[in-house]
């Protein structure tokens, strides 16, 4: 990588991270990098294309790391299936490490999230890994019925997303978890059991609205 493209992507990285990504313009982002224009048309083609560049030299050797050792995990579990623990700590402890490394690039992914722009960048660069992970804890969770599953899979992303990028709401929160493995380790922990707890029967639930409503 030269040195200009590493300077622009560095530059629009901080950027964005401090204001967003609707509110940095590439003028912006050349005026507080050095560069002319014609550096960022020559080297990214265009904002949506720098934007994907920041995030994938970041998310494919995090990528990588989790195909690795969700790989490992079911070699070793063979014929039967990783528990859902080590599922989780395959694809959430690389993240972990990697933010560990550079917590910079939290703040960025925290834009993309307020932004709404995650479930896009979820299927560009997340997608192999994402759809490895559910298949690997579905058939983990045989007996959970598919709606229930795909909710826990989507409180898992919503407690994922806080854990990582969320202000901290309680003002007990200090030493443990300062650090993304410390917090990620209890985050695992936490899906651990939701994801084993007793599936909710159906008719519990309107027994318990019923109940409130009184009818």
């Amino acid at each position: 990588m030269t040195e200009t493209k590493q300077k622009i992507l560095d530059t629009a990285e901080r950027l964005i991270a401090e204001q967003g990504y609707a509110a940095t313009s590439l003028r912006h982002i050349i005026a507080e990098a050095g560069v002319n224009l014609a550096a960022i048309h020559y080297h990214f083609g265009s904002k949506e294309e720098l934007l994907d560049e920041i995030i994938q030299r970041k998310a494919l050797p995090v990528n990588e790391r989790r195909l690795a050792w969700l790989d490992g995990i079911e070699r070793e579990a063979a014929p039967g299936t990783p528990s859902v623990a080590s599922i989780l700590e395959s694809f959430l402890m690389p993240m972990a490490e990697a933010a560990d490394r550079t917590p910079s690039f939290v703040p960025f992914m925290g834009r993309m999230l307020a932004e709404g722009l995650m479930p896009t960048i979820l299927a560009r660069h997340f997608g192999v890994v994402v759809t490895r992970v559910t298949e690997a804890l579905r058939r983990a969770l045989p007996g959970l019925p598919e709606e229930e599953f795909a909710w826990r899979m989507h409180f898992m992303a919503g407690a994922m997303a806080h854990t990582m990028c969320g202000a901290r709401l309680f003002p007990s929160l200090g030493g443990a978890g300062s650090d993304f493995r410390t917090r990620v380790g209890l985050l695992i922990a936490f899906l651990s059991a939701a994801f084993g707890a007793p599936q909710t029967a159906p008719e519990t639930v309107e027994a318990k609205q019923e109940a409130r409503t009184g009818r």
